[in-house]
């Protein structure tokens, strides 16, 4: 979806519409959700503080997070991509891939599905979405961002290598700004000259994802769409208005963090022997401490005292005060996949919208 959160915002208050709008917290800790494309041209964007957006853009306006809103807006577009396949794998309340190999519709090409799709989004829910389209996961990732807001853009097989040679490195997936810079090092600044770097210069530089990344400069990836994620961890957290370094303080903190993670355990279900704790200085920045038990975790009893061993271990001070807590449970007892790997392999050569 293009600007997702922004736009269910727009077409909620008209009024916001072409005014530089972005969601998220009013404070002096919040943070940037979704900004509009015309907040965008001031250099806003998600993550960034908001005090940050504020002086880049002094006329952007502000608009709280409504997530009830976006989460039924997110069910109708899912709904509609259940109308052509139900291998759905969701990235994120506004993203997904779909596996269309064998479509309900029995439609022979994917660009036609895309069109239909994002006429249908656009008709119940009047938002604008972009789609890609490719063999593989990290090419229809790159395609659906090619050409927003409305994009569709196809990379077809042929074409990929070609496509991947002129891509910028920092458009890899995987690649942020840390890993382009240690990139840049290397004098690698795209697709061409990361197909060139040996493999075990990859892996000395960037451990397993330099394998990753190796793969990805020959147009392969063979994740498959997993209609059903298997859920690692539940957690929580929470940053402050002020940053906090009393005992009390902390300890309080962490019961009202500890309430929460007990009550989406116990929503989802889930299973873990793995307590994190997650810290974030005043300078941001982070460490994480972790113990693990030999039964899962789902009580306050069971993991009070972990938690309070794992704080132990955690310095602070009102030189080193607190910026962010965060709690989770992970490990889960994980079943073996089985599934045959998709890829999808309906194009159309006179497509003019290919790369």
């Amino acid at each position: 979806m293009d600007c997702f959160f922004a736009a269910c915002e727009v077409r909620e208050n008209p009024e916001l519409r072409g005014l530089p709008i972005a969601v998220g917290f009013d404070g002096p800790r919040g943070v940037v959700s979704t900004a509009s494309y015309e907040a965008r041209r001031f250099g806003v964007h998600s993550a960034m503080a908001i005090a940050t957006a504020k002086r880049l853009c002094p006329q952007l306006v502000i608009v709280p997070s409504n997530f009830a809103l976006y989460k039924s807006v997110s069910q109708q577009i899912h709904s509609i991509f259940h109308e052509y396949t139900d291998l759905i794998e969701p990235i994120s309340l506004d993203e997904a891939f779909l596996d269309v190999t064998e479509n309900k519709t029995g439609m022979e090409y994917a660009k036609d599905i895309a069109i239909e799709i994002k006429q249908k989004i656009f008709e119940r829910t009047q938002l604008t979405a972009s789609a890609g389209i490719s063999y593989n996961k990290f090419l229809a990732k790159i395609a659906s961002d090619w050409k927003k807001p409305d994009g569709l853009t196809l990379i077809h097989p042929d074409k990929a290598l070609d496509f991947i040679a002129r891509l910028p490195i920092e458009k890899f997936w995987g690649v942020g700004e840390k890993t382009a810079e240690k990139m840049h090092k290397l004098g690698i600044f795209n697709g061409a000259q990361l197909r060139a770097c040996p493999l075990p210069l990859l892996v000395r530089n960037f451990g397993k994802s330099g394998r990753i990344f190796y793969d990805f400069s020959r147009g392969i990836d063979e994740r498959r769409v997993v209609s059903e994620r298997i859920r690692k961890s539940v957690g929580c957290e929470e940053t402050f208005l002020s940053d906090i370094y009393e005992d009390e303080d902390i300890e309080r903190e962490l019961e009202k963090l500890l309430d929460e993670l007990i009550r989406r355990i116990k929503k989802d279900a889930f299973e873990g022997r793995t307590l994190v704790l997650k810290v974030k200085y005043f300078d941001f920045a982070q460490i994480t401490r972790s113990i693990t038990s030999e039964q899962f975790l789902s009580t306050k009893e069971e993991i009070k005292p972990l938690l309070a061993e794992l704080l132990s271990a955690v310095e602070y001070s009102n030189e080193k005060p607190i910026r962010l807590l965060g709690i989770s449970v992970a490990n889960p007892h994980l079943p073996t996949i089985h599934g045959k790997i998709h890829f999808p392999d309906l194009f159309d050569e006179q497509f003019d919208e290919w790369i």
